[in-house]
């Protein structure tokens, strides 16, 4: 199956990302009282090489689901440690004293918040590609970002990866998120080559360059 798109769908990418932050948004305001904004900064699409530097070598914590409906492959949610911290505070309070990773209760915080974002992330996919999209149990990983993608199941036997650096605004506090969605490509182009154009794709909206260049 080929993988072009018409160019006219290009902007789809920017309304998924767009519509994935705001359920993600919805989700956390409605289910953790959390009076949150989420702007995403940047849209790419990457090769896995680069993905790999993107991620860098240091500890990150990781949220990560596995698609079980077409586009399948996965999501993973990564933050640096202390932007994990303060997500986890926004709803348990205060930081944390364990120098060695987290305690029980930021832990079970942070996987909470990760449970919230997942499912909201995944809606607003399948808002703007018009189906459902069913999902796993997101599972909390702690350690070098190498070995959280490890624990999803591997680097995925795709060439690209879409990525969304975005940052999320809770009254003081701003938290770095970065999203990796790891989709089979062929499935995902099908699901954007069904779409209707002209029902989805905004006059306000504007394909970014890097992903028509990398399209």
């Amino acid at each position: 199956m080929s993988l072009e798109v018409d160019v006219r769908k290009l902007d789809l990418f920017n309304k998924i990302a767009k519509e994935g932050s705001e359920t993600v948004s919805d989700h956390l305001n409605q289910m953790a009282g959390l009076d949150t904004e989420i702007a995403v900064s940047k849209i790419n699409f990457l090769d896995i090489e680069d993905v790999r530097t993107h991620m860098g070598d240091g500890d990150r914590v990781g949220i990560f689901v596995e698609l079980n409906e077409s586009p399948y492959g996965y999501v993973l949610f990564m933050l640096d440690p202390t932007d994990a911290e303060e997500l986890a505070g926004m709803l348990v309070g205060g930081g944390s004293d364990d120098s060695e990773g987290f305690t029980e209760m930021e832990r079970s915080a942070i996987q909470e918040v990760g449970n919230i974002m997942t499912s909201g992330y995944i809606d607003g996919w399948a808002n703007v590609l018009d189906t459902t999209i069913g999902m796993g149990t997101p599972s909390f990983a702690y350690g070098p970002a190498g070995g959280i993608v490890d624990e999803m199941g591997g680097w995925p036997d795709e060439d690209i990866a879409f990525v969304i650096d975005s940052e999320i605004t809770a009254g003081d506090g701003d938290v770095s998120l970065t999203i990796y969605t790891f989709p089979k490509l062929v499935d995902l182009v099908e699901l954007i080559q069904g779409i209707d154009v002209s029902t989805v794709v905004g006059e306000d909206t504007t394909v970014s360059a890097d992903i028509a260049e990398e399209m």
